[in-house]
């Protein structure tokens, strides 16, 4: 299975690695393209894989978009013709990057999967939309199973409906805890403050482009800062009607608007 990735960044190189992986099924071969050659040419220089240029001819049987979530639709414009057997994304956004898939590629396999974790933290979860099914999809589920992760289906809305609160409202209160926050002296941290501290630590390590992207692409920013007006108004028998709330399990708390 000769495979493109366009997009050499970590995501990218997580594709290759998972492709090509000891216990990968397949017998992946990888070519990088990036619209930065060098980052291309450095992705490859660590793995058996060759690079082309993005404005190349070459074709494929597999296109895998690794890009920012918003370059998708033009990704898949321009890199649909380069693949005769599948494309897929791991962007994280599902809704756009499937509808430009199906009307781009309408001849080919696709899939769109997202990877609920950053590399270094493999494996993980890995959510997946199979817009239409093939060998080549089923080939990289296989391989990405194969790497210890739990691929789970899901649907485009189901999924970013969902990023909605474990990405784009989770980074937006945690991001905001950090700069409303003093510094204090270490003795002073509770186990809460604490591991609010280390989520934080997490959430800054990365690069602000891509939490950017999320803030962008998902809503879920404005409901965390609702809620913490509501706290922060709330007398003693509100602000009990809102922990009492909160005290569900996660899975079946209504959603207040």
């Amino acid at each position: 299975m000769d495979v493109l990735v366009v997009g050499a960044g970590e995501i990218g190189r997580w594709v290759a690695d998972t492709l090509t992986g000891p216990d990968a099924p397949s017998d992946a071969r990888i070519a990088f393209t990036d619209r930065d050659q060098a980052t291309a040419s450095d992705a490859a220089a660590h793995r058996s894989a060759e690079t082309v240029p993005p404005d190349a001819d070459t074709t494929h049987d597999v296109v895998c978009l690794s890009v920012p979530m918003s370059a998708v639709p033009a990704a898949v414009e321009t890199y649909a013709p380069r693949a005769t057997q599948a494309i897929v994304d791991v962007s994280g956004e599902m809704t756009a990057s499937v509808a430009a898939m199906r009307e781009r590629a309408p001849d080919l396999a696709r899939a769109s999967y997202h990877p609920l974790f950053a590399p270094p933290r493999v494996p993980g979860n890995v959510a997946v939309v199979v817009d239409e099914p093939g060998e080549s999809v089923s080939a990289i589920t296989a391989a990405i199973e194969a790497g210890g992760n739990e691929v789970f289906e899901t649907s485009a809305a189901e999924h970013d409906r969902a990023m909605e609160t474990v990405q784009a409202g989770a980074h937006a209160a945690v991001l905001a805890w950090r700069l409303a926050a003093d510094p204090v002296r270490e003795e002073f941290h509770t186990p809460v403050s604490a591991a609010l501290e280390s989520v934080a630590d997490t959430v800054t390590e990365g690069s602000p482009a891509v939490y950017a992207e999320i803030q962008q692409a998902f809503d879920g920013a404005d409901a965390v800062a609702a809620a913490a007006t509501d706290l922060a108004d709330a007398d003693a028998s509100q602000f009990t009607t809102l922990y009492e709330r909160a005290r569900g399990d996660g899975t079946t708390r209504e959603r207040h608007d």
